[in-house]
């Protein structure tokens, strides 16, 4: 390890071993993470474990996996499973974003036994496991403020720790001390030993950017196919850094459209300014819904209503996408979580909901052409003849790519079809010969006149 990290830190200046000795790829004078084969195509479910199910444990969770399986995610993210302080606490049960622990188990959820016995488990099903990893702050009360040198926190003329915003209950880190960094990293690695797949970073934005530069090139030689996932929307979190970033402003903007306040033509600048923003092979994180959405901003039914399904299909196959599913998404449950109470899901139905999501995953796992990052199609946007209807609320793409480019040697395309507003649209079909229609199994002749319900969508 000692000697690694010696031959990372001298090969800054020296631009390629860098890159060698990070797993990167050079793209001008940015380089980008090369990220782990599995990850192209996957999709990602963030449990909550403490709603998860009714005992709120690994052990229970652990129970559940078969249906995770059923409705074919590939990666599981454990929302924080540390302990959570106590001092300021929020609620009773507190906000797992508090930590008073980095290398401990939250007792509520089990043992550190118990997680490895679902991490054991989860592996053995199929599925990756990341974690959610909270370096921007601690509890006021965690074992770091009383057991490490003052200056690993920030702190005001007093001498007290620093909050942010109206998060009362942490304690801001200072990343100037370089010891706090390295102990950071170790406690990083104390998961990555026990065999995590990687993390995801919450107010990765928060932390320098130098942080993540430093230490995520050194994990993916030390633990080669790990994955790194930002909670922030800056390009810069790409460079030497994360795999995948959250596309914040596409979701809101997707409440906007489902809300009448934007339109296609909005969506259609967003994904242009983004292409040109993010370097290409950038994975962005789209969702309808997560633990912040739901519990704050409401469930996608109060955000989206009827638009829910167009916008939950469209963060399966927009370019550069990497979906999630939130925790109760998959049944349509239409409830805000209690952020800081149990508050679980009572009871666990495999419903058309379910049937949605899975032909979702299913779309996603069988066309190359929607993988993310450079590995995917971009969107060529279609002008079909339009005969009844509001031309201007229909989104109509292809994603294609060559049996060169594509992650299966064979070529694919994916066309898309949805009615973004309140009234149909009568169109003629815009391709040539026959193709099935996805969700239906119905053949289409190109050209063939379809009418598209408010809200309604084909997929060829």
């Amino acid at each position: 390890m000692k000697k690694l990290l010696t031959f990372f830190s001298a090969a800054i200046g020296a631009g390629m071993a860098l890159l060698l000795a990070a797993g990167c790829s050079q793209k001008g004078a940015v380089t980008v993470p090369v990220h782990p084969e599995w990850a192209y195509n996957s999709v990602i479910y963030e449990m909550n474990v403490r709603q998860y199910t009714l005992e709120g444990t690994f052990a229970a969770a652990a129970e559940e996996l078969p249906r995770l399986k059923k409705l074919g995610v590939d990666v599981i993210w454990l929302m924080p499973v540390y302990p959570i302080g106590v001092e300021q606490r929020k609620g009773t049960l507190g906000s797992y974003y508090a930590i008073s622990d980095y290398c401990a188990i939250n007792p509520e959820f089990g043992t550190m036994a118990d997680f490895d016995a679902f991490l054991d488990k989860a592996h053995k099903a199929g599925f990756r496991v990341i974690l959610d990893w909270v370096a921007n702050h601690t509890s006021p009360d965690a074992v770091w403020e009383s057991q490490k040198p003052a200056d690993w926190y920030v702190r005001d003329s007093l001498g007290n720790t620093v909050t942010q915003y109206d998060w009362t209950d942490i304690a801001e880190l200072n990343y100037d001390s370089r010891e706090m960094r390295e102990e950071m990293r170790n406690s990083m690695r104390f998961w990555l030993e026990r065999g995590v797949d990687g993390f995801r970073c919450d107010m990765a934005c928060e932390v320098p950017v130098d942080f993540w530069r430093e230490t995520l090139p050194v994990f993916r030689a030390e633990y080669p196919g790990t994955y790194y996932l930002a909670e922030g929307e800056n390009p810069e979190l790409h460079t030497d850094a994360f795999d995948a970033s959250y596309a914040w402003e596409l979701h809101h903007l997707l409440n906007d459209i489902a809300q009448g306040k934007k339109s296609v033509s909005d969506l259609k600048s967003y994904i242009a300014k983004d292409a040109a923003d993010v370097p290409a092979e950038a994975f962005r994180l789209m969702f309808t819904s997560n633990h912040d959405e739901n519990s704050w901003a409401g469930t996608e039914f109060e955000r989206m209503g009827e638009a829910a399904d167009v916008m939950a299909l469209l963060t399966f196959v927009l370019p550069s996408g990497q979906p999630l599913i939130y925790t109760g998404q998959e049944i349509g449950y239409d409830h805000r979580f209690e952020f800081f109470e149990k508050d679980p899901v009572p009871a666990w139905e495999w419903n058309a909901r379910s049937d949605f999501y899975r032909s979702l995953v299913d779309l996603r796992h069988a066309h190359p052409a929607l993988a993310a990052g450079e590995k995917g199609g971009k969107a060529d946007w279609l002008a079909p003849e339009v005969h009844e209807g509001p031309a201007e609320n229909l989104l109509v793409f292809s994603r294609a790519v060559s049996a060169e480019e594509s992650l299966t040697s064979t070529a694919d395309e994916v066309i898309v079809i949805a009615n973004l507003g309140t009234e149909p649209v009568t169109l003629s079909l815009p391709f040539s010969g026959s193709r099935e229609e996805y969700f239906s199994g119905k053949t289409y002749g190109g050209g063939d006149r379809v009418t598209i319900a408010p809200w309604g969508w084909m997929v060829f």
